[in-house]
């Protein structure tokens, strides 16, 4: 066997490419194997350096082709308190030109703070193909708080440290410095980033991130014609001063949790303000005759789910948090914090400009704040420029249009048939394992808002709940349950090692403790064994409000098979006779996938889901103030054993405390520079410490006399 013959069987068994492109700023190196789509993509990666100001026009989004590589695409992210309507926006919006000058946050035109990624609000996009690695270096640059950045619909299979979960699967990053999130966009879709902190995603740090296929992998490729990036819309409500304002004053004053506005790509006008008329909305362009898939992501941070409608359109609705289902022609569709749904538009109207409208629900409807938002879509035409609107004055009432409506709020199977609930909805995967007629481990979970004494917002006696007597200053808890979510001071995942079990909690530990009176708070770990066939029975009793939450799973997607309102309000009691009845059907046929599900009030949902990620990983309501009040819960999936490996020299978190032994230990304190001068340490106590240099000082004293007076005299 000559060199060459060796050298080549080395090459391969190495499984190592090294490809030099003469293109500039690009290279190729070689990865781990990736799967994308239906089969192994091949084993490199195309290296692409991105600009932070054309991050939405980069090598990455581009049309994926099956026969390609994937690229390994770098992102840096920089978060910063910032303003709308700062010195970068000029005379916006009485220059409408001026509300799209670089780094200028227009908003509604309502001035307030607001959290910014690279000075954009929504954040930037990223657009990348099914395969690629994505690598995020996010530098906090606030002053004093910390951050995480979560990838809403990615499972993070083989990428546990990069969920983004403060307390579960990382630390926080502190002000100043910079944390590289790294993964493979192993799942495809309409999906989006946004900060896992505090109400940082409602002060505005949130972006899309979407995973496109090969056309051979589209299930819907047939159905349109084009799939456009500025065809990506992300709405959210608004409000006109900072989340952690309204939440101070909610909890622990008089002041409301509801939203003021909704925002479209960050752009929007507040009917209140006479100013903000002006101010231009989002617009998406289409030519007539063409077939567009548009994206549309909630980032929504209260409880504020959104229906939308186009005036003089249907919908043609084919996906759902990246998974894709037999499309569905609607009139309107409602979507719940955290949601996505992706839908076709057939531009087949008079060449002319139509009203988007967005019509806040729950918390947001006309009972409080009627939030509701506009966009337009303009046919192309060169008799239609960018400064024409319809004419018709948009209105809240007109934000909800009748008819068909898919997704429809506090509607299960039982619904009427103008409207389409989850479990109707017909998916295009195949049948899995977790459909099977029994699960292995099933799990109900059940919530209301309880009249508590939480500690952290009524101090008994002082002012505990009992003691209050204005409504608007009572503060009903939310609980999982009835057990709210206190996360330990280390993260569950990268330091599993240090976990004590006593310390974890469940409905078995806190059995002897009366939680259904009394204020509970724990880390509440559900333990559930690898490869396990899980079903969640979802209860919200609804006897405190007539309330909405939506819950996100974090490392697997799941099957919706039912979902029901059973009346005004309802009890596990009551959900588990049914079911023990056989009054419950389960869709264990086609039923949809997602990751993010509304519950209806007085009702409940059912949900399937396969444990193959092992990991720890957070479940829980994706309406900011529910979860910050701990309505959430972590599911350990396997053994440690069977968890990913902790990355070398990850960052660790956790209390300290200077035991009082190690004081006598410690150089003295408070005696200036006299323990600086000598260096010593206690030899006690630091109440002696004083004493003790002034022996110190006196002896050296003596010594230098007799060096200086003394000897010279006896010499002499």
């Amino acid at each position: 066997m000559d060199f060459q013959e060796s050298s080549k069987m080395d090459f391969n068994k190495a499984n190592i490419i090294l490809l030099i492109l003469f293109i500039p700023g690009i290279f190729c190196v070689h990865a781990p194997v990736s799967k994308s789509g239906l089969e192994v993509r091949k084993e490199y990666f195309q290296y692409v350096l991105i600009d932070d100001y054309v991050i939405n026009h980069n090598p990455c989004n581009r049309k994926c082709n099956k026969e390609d590589p994937p690229m390994i695409c770098r992102y840096h992210f920089i978060l910063e308190w910032y303003d709308i309507l700062s010195k970068a926006c000029y005379n916006c919006p009485h220059v409408p030109s001026d509300c799209f000058r670089h780094d200028c946050v227009p908003g509604d035109g309502i001035k307030r703070a607001v959290l910014v990624v690279n000075r954009k609000l929504p954040g930037p996009a990223i657009h990348v193909c099914h395969g690629d690695q994505v690598v995020v270096d996010v530098e906090n640059g606030l002053a004093s708080e910390s951050t995480t950045i979560h990838w809403h619909g990615q499972k993070q299979r083989g990428f546990p440290y990069m969920d983004g979960v403060p307390f579960v699967t990382q630390c926080p990053i502190p002000p100043q410095t910079t944390f590289r999130y790294q993964f493979i966009a192993e799942d495809p879709g309409t999906h989006f980033w946004h900060s896992h902190t505090g109400m940082q995603r409602g002060d505005g740090v949130f972006g899309a991130f979407i995973v496109h296929v090969p056309e051979e992998e589209d299930f819907h490729k047939q159905l349109y014609d084009y799939d456009l990036e500025e065809h990506v819309i992300i709405i959210m409500d608004w409000d006109h001063v900072t989340g952690m304002q309204k939440f101070t004053s909610h909890h622990h004053n008089d002041g409301d949790n509801k939203p003021t506005n909704l925002l479209v790509n960050g752009l929007g006008r507040y009917a209140a303000d006479n100013t903000s008329f002006l101010m231009p909305t989002a617009r998406f362009k289409v030519k007539k005759g063409y077939r567009y898939r548009f994206r549309i992501i909630n980032a929504g941070f209260l409880n504020c789910p959104i229906q939308l409608s186009i005036d003089n359109h249907s919908l043609n609705i084919i996906s759902s948090d990246g998974y894709d289902f037999k499309n569905i022609t609607g009139d309107s569709i409602v979507t719940y914090a955290g949601e996505r749904f992706d839908f076709i538009l057939n531009a087949d109207q008079k060449e002319d400009v139509y009203w988007m409208r967005f019509g806040g629900l729950m918390d947001c409807d006309e009972r409080f704040t009627s939030a509701h938002q506009v966009a337009v879509l303009q046919y192309e035409n060169p008799s239609i420029t960018t400064d024409m609107y319809p004419i018709d004055e948009p209105s809240y009432p007109k934000s909800r249009r009748d008819g068909k409506q898919v997704n429809p709020l506090n509607q299960g199977t039982e619904s009427t048939s103008s409207y389409v609930s989850a479990p109707e909805i017909e998916s295009l995967h195949d049948w899995d394992e977790s459909l099977k007629e029994i699960p292995d481990f099933a799990y109900y979970i059940s919530y209301d808002f309880y009249r508590k004494d939480n500690i952290h917002f009524h101090k008994a006696p002082y002012y505990g709940f009992s003691n209050i007597t204005k409504n608007d200053m009572l503060l009903l808890t939310p609980q999982l349950n009835h057990i709210s979510m206190k996360f330990l001071p280390l993260s569950l995942l990268t330091q599993r090692n240090e976990i004590k079990e006593e310390s974890l909690c469940n409905e078995t530990t806190v059995r002897d403790m009366n939680c259904r009176n009394d204020y509970c708070e724990c880390p509440h770990i559900i333990n559930i064994g690898l490869n396990d066939v899980v079903e969640l029975i979802i209860i919200d009793k609804g006897f405190a409000y007539d309330a909405n939450h939506p819950f996100h799973l974090h490392g697997h997607a799941f099957r919706v098979v039912a979902m029901e309102k059973l009346g005004p309000n309802t009890t596990a009691e009551e959900v588990y006779r049914l079911d023990k009845a056989g009054k419950i059907k389960r869709n264990l046929k086609n039923p949809p996938w997602k990751d993010t599900v509304t519950v209806p009030d007085g009702g409940y949902t059912i949900l399937r889901f396969h444990a193959t990620n092992p990991g720890y990983w957070l479940f829980h309501c994706h309406i900011e103030f529910h979860a910050e009040l701990g309505m959430a819960v972590v599911f350990k999936v396997g053994d440690h054993s069977d968890m990913v490996s902790i990355p070398r020299n990850f960052p660790k978190c956790g209390n300290y405390f200077n035991a009082e032994e190690e004081i006598s230990e410690t150089p003295c304190a408070n005696v200036g520079p006299i323990q600086n001068i000598f260096g010593m340490k206690c030899i006690t106590s630091s109440s002696n410490c004083f004493q003790q240099n002034i022996l110190l000082f006196s002896f050296f004293l003596v010594l230098l006399l007799c060096n200086n007076v003394l000897i010279p005299t006896l010499i002499n």
